[in-house]
């Protein structure tokens, strides 16, 4: 198992999640306005869908939590209270507890965390430490100003830098970081939102889509404080990740793609393959990332917008009902478009086969906590590696 989580969101949505030595190609702009904030703060003298379709009839609850209790480590302390939490989920969320349901969540879980709630990270403190300084660099801050904030008390009487010093995980960090807005005038004014730490829990699931989800769909457990320190639990963090993971319709045939959804982003693997059909038939190279349109902001049409207009003739659509259905990309319902059958048809009749509906995503996953290159086809794999041993232990159990 190999974990490291995520301060900041991929750049195709804050929904992308990048496991396990998680989650996406990034930018890193939450965390630096973030930085930015504080030092800024001091100098100036402030600081002090629908779920999937009906499928299969998923295990009784009895034989659906006795399965995964055995499937958990030996070694792992409370292994019913995992198995009650991890079936849970499916049943609040009105999914089957298949053995490829319970086994996703797990296989995630697994890469991710390792089964930790809430997972130390690798060097945390010396990783937030230079981002800090590089931010307040790059933006003119003498690190005396930046020693100057780190030294003011925090809530529970040290000061930030010993609390910083301290910090083993995402939860300790975030919390860090609240305490910092609460207490420090105009505060929250000002860095409110801008939390660096974007993911959590058992399954790392982004916290901005766990905010997101329950103001959708009733959260089934009691707020202690707020959704983000919900993800921070193992019963939130495994409820909002099933969420992420199995709470959205879509038409694959593999479950891998829907682990490289969780990395990308809901129906990446989807718009990744209509990328591929409009580069075939438009003979355009294009980066298959699941992004149809630019990000907000953006000057012009995105190379893949531009490459499907190329085809507006062949495919007998004007552009802007081209990009009407591109629009679609971040929900249900994409492949009924028209845009989606007439590009298939034509990509289908110039290749001569039947090209892919799904294809998973060619990302790079970029992170300052990242020792080596990781993409979403290795977050992926790794993934249904473990979903395809879980499922054959399931079946030794049952005939055993």
């Amino acid at each position: 198992m190999t974990h490291c989580p995520r301060f900041d969101p991929p750049s195709r949505s804050a929904a992308r999640q990048p496991g396990a030595a998680p989650p996406a190609g990034v930018s890193r702009g939450p965390w630096r306005l973030a930085i930015a904030g504080l030092a800024v703060l001091v100098v100036t003298g402030c600081a002090v869908p629908t779920g999937p379709p009906a499928g299969p009839v998923g295990m009784a609850p009895a034989e659906a939590r006795a399965s995964v209790e055995r499937l958990l480590p030996s070694t792992l302390k409370d292994r019913a209270g995992w198995a009650a939490d991890i079936h849970m989920a499916l049943v609040t969320l009105a999914l089957p507890a298949t053995a490829e349901n319970l086994c996703a969540v797990m296989a995630v879980t697994e890469q991710e965390s390792g089964y930790r709630a809430d997972p130390e990270v690798p060097n945390l403190a010396k990783i937030a430490r230079d981002e800090i300084d590089r931010r307040a660099d790059a933006i003119g801050i003498p690190s005396l100003a930046v020693r100057a904030a780190l030294a003011l008390r925090s809530g529970d009487g040290r000061s930030y830098a010993e609390r910083l010093d301290a910090v083993r995980t995402e939860r300790e960090l975030s919390e860090l970081y609240e305490d910092f807005v609460d207490r420090v005038p105009l505060g929250r004014r000002l860095l409110a939102g801008h939390n660096p730490v974007r993911t959590g829990g058992p399954m790392q699931v982004g916290i901005e889509f766990a905010e997101s989800h329950a103001t959708r769909r009733p959260y089934p457990y009691p707020v202690a404080q707020s959704i983000r320190r919900e993800v921070f639990t193992r019963h939130g963090g495994l409820y909002f990740g099933t969420a992420h993971l199995l709470d959205y319709e879509a038409t694959y045939d593999r479950m891998i793609y829907r682990f490289a959804d969780f990395n990308a982003g809901p129906y990446a693997s989807r718009n990744a393959a209509l990328q591929h059909a409009i580069a075939t038939a438009s003979g355009v190279g294009l980066a298959l990332d699941g992004d149809l349109l630019p990000g907000p902001g953006a000057s012009g049409p995105g190379q893949t917008e531009r490459a499907a207009y190329a085809l507006a003739d062949r495919i007998g659509l004007g552009e802007a009902a081209i990009r009407r259905d591109l629009a679609r990309g971040h929900a249900a319902g994409l492949e009924r478009s028209a845009t989606w059958q007439r590009v298939f048809a034509h990509a289908d009749q110039l290749a001569g086969k039947a090209l892919p509906r799904a294809v998973v995503p060619r990302i790079d996953l970029k992170s300052p906590k990242f020792t080596r290159k990781l993409t979403t086809a290795w977050f992926a794999d790794h993934v249904q590696t473990r979903h395809q041993r879980c499922l054959g232990r399931i079946d030794a159990m049952r005939a055993g």
